[in-house]
C-alpha cells in the first residue's frame, strides 16, 4: 500500500478490455468531507481489485432496515448512487471483523467491519463486469486488509460515533 496519488489508468485500461465500452474518468465521491475523504483510497483499491464500479461503507440499525451511506466512491456515474438495498448485507450474520462474503456470481462484495452502539457497519462492493469464480486467496488479502483500514478510520478515528445520530 502507498500514500502516493491515486492512479485510475491501470483500472480503465483492465475494464475497457473485453470489447466493453471504456468508461469515462468518472470518480464521484459522496459524503467525503474533510477527514472522511481518507475512506477514498482504500475504497478505490478494494472496487479496483474486486472488478466492481462502486463501493461504499454503510451501516444499518436493525437487521433487514434501510442501508444509510457514510462514504460513497462511484467510478461510473457521477452523481455518486447512494441508494443500497438491505437485502445487499443479508448474508452477513457473523460477529467476527472483517468478515467477507462473495459468490462466484455476484460481482458483489460484502465485508462486515463491525458494530458500534447498535449499528452495523459494512463495505459494500458492487456493479462491473464481474468475475470469473470467486476472488483469488491474495485479492481476498489485500481487500480484507483494506477493510481492516476502513474499521480502522471507523472506530479508531470515532466517524461510526459521528454518523447519523443527527438525523
Amino acid at each position: 500500500m502507498s500514500d502516493s496519488i491515486i492512479d485510475l489508468s491501470e483500472y480503465l485500461r483492465r475494464r475497457g478490455s473485453g470489447g466493453e465500452q471504456q468508461p469515462g474518468s468518472t470518480f464521484a465521491l459522496w459524503g467525503a468531507d474533510g477527514e472522511r475523504s481518507r475512506f477514498a483510497l482504500p475504497l478505490w483499491r478494494t472496487i479496483y481489485l474486486a472488478g466492481a464500479e462502486r463501493g461504499g461503507i454503510l451501516w444499518v440499525d436493525a437487521p433487514g432496515g434501510p442501508l444509510h451511506p457514510l462514504v460513497v466512491l462511484d467510478l461510473a456515474t457521477d452523481p455518486a448512487r447512494t441508494d443500497f438495498q438491505p437485502w445487499m448485507v443479508e448474508s452477513m450474520r457473523g460477529e467476527q471483523a472483517p468478515e467477507l462474503a462473495e459468490r462466484e456470481e455476484d460481482p458483489r462484495l460484502v465485508i462486515y467491519l463491525g458494530e458500534r452502539e447498535a449499528r452495523r457497519w459494512y463495505l459494500v462492493v458492487d456493479g462491473g463486469r464481474g468475475r470469473d469464480g470467486l476472488l483469488p486467496a491474495r485479492d481476498r488479502e489485500d481487500i480484507l486488509f483494506l477493510a481492516g483500514e476502513c474499521a480502522g478510520l471507523l472506530f479508531l478515528r470515532d466517524f461510526a460515533n459521528e454518523a447519523g445520530f443527527e438525523e
